[in-house]
């Protein structure tokens, strides 16, 4: 007969509880330190419990091009306004489509609320155009086109080696004598030549047969924009929004910029030859050197080449067609001089505190909005209905707790403590993890993830009866309730696990094909059925194992839940021992 090996723990076999109920203890104690060391202690709220922004944006599209208000624009609209919210730290926001033209943008009350509002209907259309002319602004006061040489450059968009420069101080007369022949070369030639084209001489010059040739006549297009930009008043805020209107990336156009405040200028621009799209990455950051905040941008491949390719041509002109308009929404907010080739990256410098710069960044950061939009209503949502509607849910959730608890102290007695204490632990957990989220992930309490937690409590308790029942079983079949609460774990750890994996993945479906606030009801859903697999594996288990060892519920006593007489519990079992047949030869009639 072969001796049993060593070291194998027998079927039945006591565990080690202490190992368990430390680990939770040190995980609870770790988490419950996080919490009030992030000094976030209360979950965030979801804009119906905590109140918040509801926007309302109207897509619109420039004359002639109706159609681009579809459904696929209007989806790329919404996905571009969520990361830029999401991008700014707010937790909960919601984007969605209303009709066929509408889009509904839910903001809760938070720290970053009032960024969200202003970059939520923000186009954010940039592109980099060639200066053909500038006539320098005035003060607002004295509305006039005399240039004013106090006024210092708004931002000055910068590369990152030293080497662009302030705005030019030239005067409007000479920028206009020049204006005419850089506008007909670029409707020629998109890209600027290093011809030299901005001296005014340049056409004049007789050939050398002593033949003076006659100055081209510009087209009608030509002579049009020449007019457009002799009459476009940068001090008037309706012609400032309409002078790009409808222009189309690749021709000339006129715009105006800000070089400081109430001071504008008015430029002639040349095609565009980088546009926001070859842009890869833009942030705000701090210049510790200069202190001051600028916005870095780095440009995709193709983007490098473009940038190359016409900062090379630029660096070989003259004031001002040696300057690159940055074009946001149709204003120039940079124009700096440009003194030799730049590739891959390029800063925007000037004006900028942290909000304007981060709101920058973040916008050129996530694209621009394939549509125009414009707000139709900003309404204040306040969290009264919402507060109404959750007092009345936890109120709901307390009696459905109670009736629980009821339930388990009137049929499980002793064993009833159990339960309770294994709910408040997985209670306990569910808040702390649900506090230290919100600054983590952005994740927001709204009502559906309440209701989400209620519905927990029945799948918490539904494991306890579980594991309860299996223990009853096992002393119905006569054994001692020290091994009957080991032999009775394996088979409720299988029901319990099985129970719990049907419903982590219909939370997680429900997640991944639904959006809005349904995510949050499934989120937590999903979150608490994780827990409970914890509590009963890590606290249940364990603190059965220690209360089996006591009097009170070892000795099966009325209180404990575990009365072997009202169980209705069979005999003791006895261990049957196997007759062994003697060796020798066997009978033929006997087999």
């Amino acid at each position: 007969m072969a001796a049993p090996k060593k070291g194998r723990r027998p079927a039945g076999g006591q565990s080690r509880p202490g190992r368990a109920l430390a680990l939770i203890l040190i995980a609870m104690v770790a988490l419950t330190g996080g919490m009030f060391w992030s000094g976030h202690t209360t979950p965030r709220l979801g804009i119906d419990l905590a109140g918040g922004t509801s926007i309302t944006l109207k897509a619109k599209a420039d004359p002639g091009q109706e159609s681009a208000v579809n459904e696929t624009n209007m989806n790329t609209a919404v996905d571009i306004i969520e990361r830029r919210v999401n991008g700014l730290g707010v937790s909960e926001a919601e984007v969605q489509t209303q009709g066929r033209e509408n889009i509904i943008v839910n903001i809760p009350r938070g720290t970053n609320e009032k960024q969200a509002r202003e970059q939520v209907g923000t186009t954010a259309q940039l592109y980099f155009r060639p200066v053909l002319g500038v006539t320098n602004g005035a003060p607002e006061a004295a509305p006039s086109a005399t240039p004013s040489g106090s006024a210092s450059p708004k931002p000055s968009a910068t590369p990152s080696a030293p080497t662009a420069g302030e705005k030019s101080s030239a005067t409007p007369s000479a920028t206009a004598s020049t204006q005419g022949r850089a506008l007909t070369e670029a409707l020629k030639a998109p890209s600027p030549t290093p011809t030299g084209s901005a001296s005014p001489s340049s056409s004049a010059t007789p050939k050398a047969t002593g033949t003076p040739q006659a100055t081209p006549t510009p087209d009608p297009a030509t002579a049009a924009l020449e007019q457009k930009f002799a009459a476009l008043n940068c001090l008037d805020p309706k012609q400032r929004t309409a002078a790009g209107q409808g222009v189309k990336p690749d021709q000339p156009t006129v715009a105006c910029g800000e070089d400081a405040p109430g001071v504008w200028s008015k430029y002639l621009l040349g095609p565009a030859e980088v546009d926001g799209r070859d842009v890869d990455d833009a942030k705000g950051v701090f210049d510790q050197q200069r202190g001051m905040w600028i916005v870095t941008m780095d440009f995709t491949d193709g983007g490098s080449k473009k940038f190359q390719s016409i900062t090379g041509k630029l660096s070989q002109q003259a004031d001002p067609q040696n300057r690159f308009a940055i074009v946001l929404d149709g204003e120039v907010v940079s124009a700096p001089s440009v003194r030799q080739t730049l590739s891959a990256s390029a800063e925007i410098s000037g004006n900028f505190n942290q909000e304007s710069a981060q709101d920058l960044g973040n916008i050129l950061s996530y694209g621009a909005l394939p549509l125009s939009f414009q707000t139709q209503s900003v309404d204040t949502v306040t969290a009264a209905l919402g507060g109404e509607q959750l007092e009345a849910g936890l109120i709901a959730g307390a009696i459905g707790l109670g009736l629980v608890v009821l339930y388990l102290v009137v049929y499980y007695r002793g064993l009833s403590l159990v339960a309770i204490l294994s709910l408040g632990v997985s209670a306990l957990l569910t808040y702390v993890i649900m506090a230290l989220l919100g600054p983590a992930i952005g994740f927001a309490l709204n009502l559906p993830a309440v209701c989400g937690a209620i519905v927990a409590i029945g799948i918490t308790a539904d494991s306890f009866i579980v594991y309860f029942e299996r223990i009853r079983d096992e002393l119905r079949e006569g054994r001692t309730l020290r091994p009957a609460v080991e032999r009775a774990w394996p088979r409720a750890r299988r029901t319990i696990l099985v129970s719990d994996f049907v419903s982590f993945l219909a939370a997680a479906v429900l997640f991944i094909v639904t959006v809005g606030k349904v995510q949050g009801f499934a989120f937590t859903l999903g979150l608490t059925t994780l827990l409970d697999i914890v509590v009963v594996f890590l606290f249940t288990k364990p603190v059965m194992t220690l209360l089996a060892r006591t009097k009170f519920f070892g000795n099966g006593h009325p209180w404990s839940g575990l009365d072997p007489k009202r169980l209705g519990a069979k005999p003791p079992l006895r261990r049957t021992r196997r007759t062994t047949a003697p060796a020798g030869p066997v009978d033929p009639k006997e087999a």
